[in-house]
C-alpha cells in the first residue's frame, strides 16, 4: 500500500489518493481520510485531489471499492481458478491459509470494523462479509456438505478468521508463528471444518 510522498514532478494519478487514503486508514481509520492532509503528505496541492474526485466521500467510496477488490473479490477468484487442479478440500485450505495470512496483514478492516455503523462503510462490509461466506458454503457444498450444513461451516470459519484477526491485534503471541506451529494449527482448524456431520 502506498501513501507515502509522491515522487517531484510526476502527476499523481487517482490510484495515487486511493492508496493514501487506504494508508490513512489502516493508520487513523476513516476519519483520517481528510483532503488536506492526504494533499500533504502526497506532496500535492487540494487542486490534484478535486481533479480525481468530486469529494472526500467519492475517495472514500473508492478507496473502500478498492479494498473490496483486493481482500475479497481477488482473494476468491484466485481461489476458485485452482479448481482445475485442486479438489474443493484443498482450495479450502488455500483460502484458510490465505485468509489467516490476510488477518494478521489487513489492517484497513480493522478500521472498518471499528467503523461499522458508518454509511460508506457499512455496505462495503456487509457485500464483502455475504461474499465471503457464500464463497465458502459453496466449496462446503463441493465437498458433499447440505445447504444448512455447508452454511453453518462456513460462519464457523468466518467467525475464526474475524478471532484470528482480533488475536493478532490485541494478543499476538497467542499466534503460532513458526512453521510447524502453524501448520498444524492450520491442519487442525481443517480438520474440525470438515468432520463428518454427527451421526455419519
Amino acid at each position: 500500500m502506498a501513501g507515502d510522498m509522491a515522487r517531484p514532478g510526476r502527476r499523481l494519478s487517482q490510484q495515487d489518493w486511493i492508496d493514501a487514503a487506504l494508508a490513512a486508514i489502516a493508520a487513523d481509520g476513516l476519519a483520517a481520510v481528510a483532503v488536506e492532509p492526504l494533499a500533504a503528505r502526497l506532496g500535492t496541492t487540494k487542486g490534484s485531489f478535486y481533479w480525481h474526485f468530486a469529494s472526500r466521500d467519492a475517495l472514500l467510496k473508492a478507496a473502500l471499492a478498492n479494498w473490496e477488490q483486493q481482500y475479497t473479490t481477488e482473494v476468491t477468484a484466485a481461489n476458485a481458478a485452482a479448481s482445475g487442479s485442486h479438489t474443493p478440500a484443498a482450495r479450502l485450505r488455500l483460502l484458510i491459509e490465505r485468509a489467516a495470512g490476510i488477518a494478521e496483514t489487513d489492517a484497513v478492516a480493522a478500521a472498518l470494523a471499528a467503523s461499522a455503523s458508518h454509511p460508506i462503510a457499512r455496505p462495503v462490509l456487509d457485500r464483502a462479509t455475504r461474499h465471503r461466506i457464500s464463497y465458502t458454503a459453496d466449496l462446503f457444498r463441493e465437498m458433499g456438505f447440505t445447504p444448512a450444513q455447508a452454511r453453518h461451516r462456513a460462519l464457523l470459519a468466518y467467525s475464526a478468521y474475524l478471532g484470528h484477526a482480533e488475536l493478532n491485534r490485541s494478543a499476538v503471541t497467542a499466534l503460532p508463528r513458526t512453521g510447524p506451529a502453524r501448520r498444524a494449527y492450520l491442519d487442525h482448524v481443517m480438520a474440525l471444518l470438515t468432520s463428518p456431520p454427527p451421526g455419519q
